[in-house]
């Protein structure tokens, strides 16, 4: 069976986080990527080693170490250029410049390449120079502003959900472009993506609603602002659990689960919007009887009845249940350091081009001989001396 993505090569020139996710995501489809690494340590995402980050992120990774701080290991990345589909990076600009990275020095080197930047507020405007993390994007998005409770300050979310939106839209894009490319009869092209802007993606309604209003999105907790019941509550073992019951015909079921039926026909509850208004006494009666009932309980009825909920989950919880397990969500793969690795499968399952993972994050620069042997014919006595120099 042939990968999807089987005889593209990507180059990942990127680190932590979203750009690298980015090529690891490509990889997972059966595109070959080679990761260039700094010598003096590697990728961020190690920590020293082969973290568990690295692990996951790595995988499917060929890890070539190469100097971009000198000019000979800017030379050689040039010299690779050409052998790739895709070339993925995330340098702040003036970091980009001094690499000689920009889409002005390595576009001429392969007019059909996909260059990707995933840099943190793009190659132009005001901010361009300015670097970014998942924390600070998050900032900057609006998404931070609007995570919490309103009564208690902004919170960054519990995951890099920044960077990891931004890997999934650089994807969607590089696979994009390839398309225009290889079927439309295109060519190569520069992609420009800011990280804040998958954040902005994801703000819902926010920016045509204060277009037309002039509101603000404000934190309200677990609460959706438009549509009433959706939100958390504590069942009786202290378990919290995770409730949607937003339409009419939901609220109906819910209402007839809790032996309630009063509630859909009070004048306070009856519609969309009188739920809104009158959330806070609706939350009190249902907070009261989840509270009476174990999370099991209340998921199992309400589940039951085809009504949205969840208990609250943490990752020990999500890889021992039954329905992740079935799933194949969570994958183990062979490593010869750790025996067994377990890591989130390749997403989204498909049928007849399914992903996969080869192996676990390599070793640094394990394959640094093998892909600038292949690839730009430099013999061992010459690989040699670039290592000696701390180039490669």
């Amino acid at each position: 069976m042939s990968a999807a993505l089987g005889g593209i090569r990507v180059l990942d020139a990127a680190t932590v986080l979203a750009g690298p996710v980015s090529a690891t995501l490509l990889g997972d489809f059966g595109a070959d990527v080679v990761k260039i690494e700094d010598p003096r340590g590697g990728d961020v995402t190690r920590r020293g080693g082969r973290s568990p980050a690295w692990l996951q992120e790595g995988r499917n990774k060929k890890s070539v170490c190469l100097d971009l701080r000198t000019v000979e290991g800017q030379d050689l990345l040039h010299r690779l250029v050409p052998h790739f589909d895709v070339v993925i990076t995330n340098f702040r600009v003036p970091t980009l410049a001094r690499y000689r990275m920009l889409p002005g020095d390595l576009r001429p080197l392969h007019p059909r390449a996909v260059l990707l930047y995933l840099t943190g507020y793009g190659l132009d405007g005001p901010y361009r120079d300015r670097g970014a993390f998942d924390r600070v994007a998050s900032a900057y998005s609006g998404l931070t502003y609007t995570t919490g409770e309103p009564d208690r300050p902004p919170v960054r979310s519990g995951y890099a959900v920044i960077d990891y939106m931004s890997a999934y839209l650089a994807a969607f894009s590089v696979v994009t472009a390839l398309y225009h490319r290889d079927v439309a009869g295109g060519s190569g092209q520069v992609i420009d993506l800011a990280l804040y802007e998958a954040g902005l993606r994801a703000s819902e309604d926010a920016v045509p609603a204060h277009g037309l209003t002039g509101a603000i999105r404000e934190r309200l907790g677990n609460r959706n602002p438009v549509i009433v019941p959706a939100s958390d509550f504590v069942a009786r073992d202290g378990r919290r659990v995770s409730v949607h019951a937003g339409n009419d015909s939901l609220f109906r079921r819910l209402t007839t689960v809790m032996n309630r039926p009063d509630l859909a026909h009070s004048p306070l509850f009856a519609d969309a919007a009188s739920r809104v208004r009158h959330q806070d006494e609706l939350y009190r009666v249902l907070g009261a009887w989840v509270g009476a009932h174990s999370a099991d309980e209340v998921v199992r009825v309400l589940s039951d009845a085809g009504i949205p909920a969840s208990p609250i989950m943490n990752v020990a919880d999500l890889v021992t249940d039954p329905h992740c397990i079935a799933r194949g969500s969570v994958t183990t793969v062979p490593d010869p350091e750790f025996g067994t690795v377990p890591m989130v499968a390749p997403l989204p399952r498909m049928d007849t081009t399914p992903g996969e993972v080869r192996w676990a994050g390599r070793p640094l620069g394990a394959d640094t001989e093998e892909v600038l042997g292949d690839l730009l014919g430099i013999a061992v006595p010459e690989l040699e001396a670039l290592r000696s120099k701390g180039i490669c």
